[in-house]
């Protein structure tokens, strides 16, 4: 006891042991009481310390009391001690030199304070805020007339009332009660007490209540609050360090509960909330979503195109609070908004969600971030929710002045500047806000780049579409260091501020920003995939154009974007060499646009014994154009092929899609030939035949994609008589014995010179064929065969086709010259064409049967070898009511007359009326009656 308090213990007991082993005189001679006593006070030491080792663990604010067994000797007194003894670290600092002495003065005990004691209230000296401007009160009222009746038949709104009628997991009458932890962030407000008070009376018991104190000044005020309470469900937790806004959300992470209520310090809930909350958060309806008692609706877009300022005066598009007591607008329906403000009820499993982009700011805007990126990664709803306006308890801010008081309030102009900067950056990466959902938009294109390389591909169709009068397009890139909004203003030589600017045109996806340094592509197809579904869904564009050499992942991530869309948005990816060859893409109606990958296109190859013509026709096939589209290509051989065209054929590497080799057993001709070669597996299968002395031009497949959506896969245009796209334009009037020299320019040179035409006569030297007609074909000419051309009861007035033999084009003539079906012709200066006729020995030509001399120059066209894009009419294919159409004699006849002239031969396979014509079943090809045209 009289050992100097400095002594090391070490030395102590290093002195104790010396003397033990000196021998047993001296022990002996120093046996006494002080000896005892030294012993009693060692056993003492060690109990005391197994007593404070026990006191300490049950002291810890890990430690729930609740849960643990009663140990009666230890329980009651952590109980007491936790709450008298904790001090904080600071504190504890002061007294720490002291600490080390083992003789202390006499320790008076730790006064507790009650609530009433340490509680303060916030004094309100002012009336709610009411505005006296009537233009705003009708504007601000009008609108939100305008949200809550598209809210109601969309998706429903319900009555305080009718949502707690509705069914939900969580239901006191059940006994079903969740945990709910509450989180109360403060500051300098003097609201805490009102806030405990009204929770500890909720009517539906929380299971936690945090209260947080970041950097505040009131840290010590503020736990004295919290220990007056005297409450294990009550927890304070502070930090010098000022988490900010997000502090109370990081924190919430780590709770066990179900449910999770964090609380600005301005709100004083009525002792319903819980009970009403945990209701409709248990619904069905309503558990994906976020729940509150203030929000807000975003800003609408203006006349001129541009949005304003969410804070801007006297301004209707600036968009809603809510409630807004100044306006007279109170809650009495359940509303979404686009954010929510002081409050927050949701799952707790949906609180990591705000954590998975990296936020604006951590400044400010974890209201919006929040629900931003639940509806982007989770379609999870924000939604104020109604309350009883005669009874206070069921409001979740009871003291909406709170809201008017400075210390916390106050909105600089640099911080409305940064809100703003931040819901336009949300909206701008497919935020579906009320504005949004109220007004979907229309537009032709949406682009997407994911490098400045990339950007500078697209911009020759961007910059088409953009100067196409009518035309509405816009580009999203993928920001961050993959493709910086500004570097890609700048290559489309756009100013800068178009990034910043508050008007659709470009979008900066900010991809980086949930990628960060990551190298995994993860973070890349969820950014991509995320925002484009977003943006598609706002702006509902015709088609998405991207380059088909994109990176596989955002490949992906578009697909799957494009896909989500209800309203038929298409994926184009277009290879980087053909982009500035599809200029007239920006021609095409919006409605026609969505049809770009629909149609199916195959080549299919007539061939026997010219290995020459064969080579020749695969060389200019594979120099064509086929903008990433998969094109069939099938090689069709009679029995008598010869080994070097059987070696081409399977030797020939076809990138755009499958290869098929077909061989007859028995020689069956060319009819056979050409007619079996192709039959369509589906409305959309076009077949293009070919023989193998033609030759094609680059641009032929632009061409009939072309022609095909202009003329057929508009919606708006109706041309049921086409049958048949050709690429060959004749110099002769073939059907006519004499066979004149016919040229298309000069003959509608009154029209334009360089229009496409509609004709009767059909192409066999290079057409591709829709696959209605053709069932109709195969059926035609199955009952209309017959070995001798005399016995076919079609005979054509002054046609010499008449007595074509071995012909499958005589048969094809006489169908579309009874029921008046056309083929679109090309028509360009010297008849130059998109397919030619070489004229070599074959079935036909040269053959010892044909008895007409053929002259080469008559039948060999120019091969177009530059885009035809200009040689049309104002640079693009006319209108289809504006496209001539000739008979089958090259004469100018509408197509109403063309149908009366077949149907006045009368010699059908069914016996119509001179005013009739056949009509068929589509799927069979079968003639099914005859109707009036």
């Amino acid at each position: 006891m009289g050992k100097n308090h400095n002594m090391r213990s070490g030395d102590y007991w290093e002195g104790m042991l010396s003397d033990f082993v000196g021998g047993k005189t001296k022990l002996k001679a120093q046996k006494s009481s002080s000896a005892r006593l030294v012993t009693v006070l060692t056993c003492l030491q060690f109990a005391f310390a197994i007593y404070a080792t026990i006191l300490l663990y049950y002291m810890s604010p890990t430690i729930d009391l609740r849960t643990k067994p009663d140990f009666s000797w230890a329980s009651r007194i952590a109980q007491q001690w936790k709450q008298l003894m904790i001090i904080p670290p600071h504190v504890v600092s002061r007294y720490q030199e002291a600490s080390n002495s083992l003789i202390q003065d006499e320790i008076s005990p730790v006064r507790r304070f009650t609530p009433a004691e340490v509680c303060e209230n916030e004094k309100i000296d002012f009336e709610q805020k009411k505005s006296n401007d009537a233009l705003m009160i009708k504007l601000k009222r009008e609108l939100y007339d305008e949200v809550l009746q598209f809210q109601s038949k969309s998706f429903g709104t319900e009555t305080l009332s009718e949502l707690m009628a509705m069914k939900s997991k969580w239901d006191l009458k059940s006994q079903k009660i969740p945990k709910v932890t509450v989180i109360l962030n403060h500051f300098k407000r003097k609201t805490l007490c009102s806030q405990l008070e009204s929770l500890l009376h909720q009517t539906l018991p929380f299971h936690h209540v945090w209260v947080l104190s970041f950097g505040s000044p009131n840290e010590l005020s503020l736990k004295r609050i919290v220990d007056s309470y005297n409450d294990s469900r009550i927890s304070f937790i502070s930090s010098t360090y000022d988490f900010k806004y997000y502090g109370r959300f990081q924190m919430a992470l780590q709770t066990e509960a179900d449910l999770v209520y964090i609380l600005d310090d301005d709100m004083i809930p009525g002792r319903k909330m819980l009970q009403i909350l945990s209701h409709v958060a248990g619904t069905e309806k309503y558990k994906n979503s976020v729940l509150g008692s203030i929000g807000r609706i975003l800003p609408f877009r203006q006349k001129d195109f541009t949005f304003p300022s969410y804070r801007k005066f006297r301004s209707k598009e600036a968009g809603l609070y809510l409630p807004d007591p100044a306006y007279n607008i109170t809650i009495d329906r359940i509303v979404q908004a686009d954010f929510l403000s002081s409050s927050w009820f949701l799952s707790a499993e949906l609180v990591k969600t705000l954590f998975i982009e990296t936020p604006f700011t951590f400044m400010t805007g974890e209201d919006l971030h929040l629900s931003y990126q639940l509806q982007k990664y989770r379609n999870a709803g924000s939604f104020v929710l109604p309350v009883d306006p005669k009874d206070k308890e069921t409001w979740g801010d009871s003291e909406h002045r709170l809201a008017y008081v400075s210390e916390t309030t106050v909105i600089f102009k640099d911080i409305v500047q940064v809100r703003d900067d931040q819901w336009w950056k949300a909206l701008s990466t497919g935020y579906i806000t009320q504005w949004a959902a109220m007004n979907p938009q229309k537009i032709d294109a949406l682009f997407y780049a994911h490098s400045i390389e990339e950007v500078n591909a697209l911009a020759p169709l961007l910059d088409k579409f953009r100067s196409t009068v009518g035309k509405k397009v816009y580009i999203a890139v993928s920001g961050g260091s993959f493709c910086p909004c500004e570097d890609a203003a700048a290559a489309l030589n756009w100013p800068k501020m178009a990034c910043r600017e508050r008007r659709f045109k470009i979008f900066d996806l900010g991809v980086g920003a949930l990628s960060g340094i990551s190298n995994s592509e993860v973070p890349v197809v969820q950014g991509v995939y995320s925002s484009m579904k977003g943006l598609i869904k706002i702006h509902n564009p015709s088609v998405v154009i991207a380059l088909s050499d994109i990176n596989s992942d955002v490949k992906k991530a578009l697909k799957m974007a494009s896909e989500t869309s209800t309203n038929g948005s298409t994926l184009v990816l277009l290879p980087r060499s053909s982009v500035p060859k599809v200029l007239w893409m920006a021609d095409l109606r919006s409605t026609a646009l969505p049809n770009w990958n629909k149609m199916r296109i195959s080549v299919n190859i007539i061939t026997q014994n010219r290995v020459h013509s064969l080579t020749r026709l695969l060389k200019s096939l594979s120099d064509a154009y086929y903008l990433g589209d998969e094109v069939p290509i099938s090689f069709n051989m009679d029995s008598k092929v010869d080994a070097a065209t059987i070696k081409l054929v399977s030797s020939f590497n076809w990138p755009h899609g499958p290869k098929t080799l077909k061989r007859r057993i028995i020689q069956g001709g060319l009819i056979r030939a050409v007619s079996e070669s192709w039959y369509p597996s589906s409305d959309d299968d076009y077949g293009l035949l070919l023989e193998d002395d033609i030759e094609v031009s680059p641009y032929y497949y632009l061409w009939i994609k072309y022609a095909l959506l202009a003329y057929h896969y508009d919606p708006q245009v109706s041309l049921p008589e086409l049958a048949s796209i050709s690429l060959y334009t004749p110099r002769l009037v073939e059907v006519v014995k004499e066979r004149p020299k016919w040229n298309g320019t000069e003959f509608f040179k009154r029209i334009h010179p360089n229009t496409p035409y509609l004709h009767q006569l059909p192409c066999s030297w290079g057409a591709v064929f829709f696959p209605k007609q053709w069932k109709e074909f195969y059926v035609y000419m199955n009952m209309r065969f017959t070995e001798d051309a005399k016995q076919n009861p079609v005979q054509i007035p002054k046609s010499r086709t008449n007595g074509w033999q071995a012909s499958w084009k005589k048969f094809l003539i006489d169908m579309m010259y009874l029921r008046g079906y056309v083929s679109l012709y090309p028509n360009f200066p010297g008849q130059a064409s998109f397919s030619t006729n070489h004229m070599e020995p074959g079935a036909h030509i040269a053959s010892k049967d044909n008895v007409v001399k053929h002259d080469k120059s008559d039948f060999e066209v120019p091969l177009l070898k530059e885009d035809f894009r200009g040689l049309l009419p104002g640079g693009k294919m006319p209108p289809a009511s504006k496209l001539p159409s000739l008979n089958l004699f090259n004469q100018a006849v509408s197509l109403k007359g063309l149908k009366a002239a077949g149907a006045k031969l009368r010699q059908d396979v069914l016996a119509c009326e001179a005013s009739e014509v056949v009509m068929v079943d589509h799927e069979t090809g079968l003639p099914s009656r005859c109707a009036r045209f």
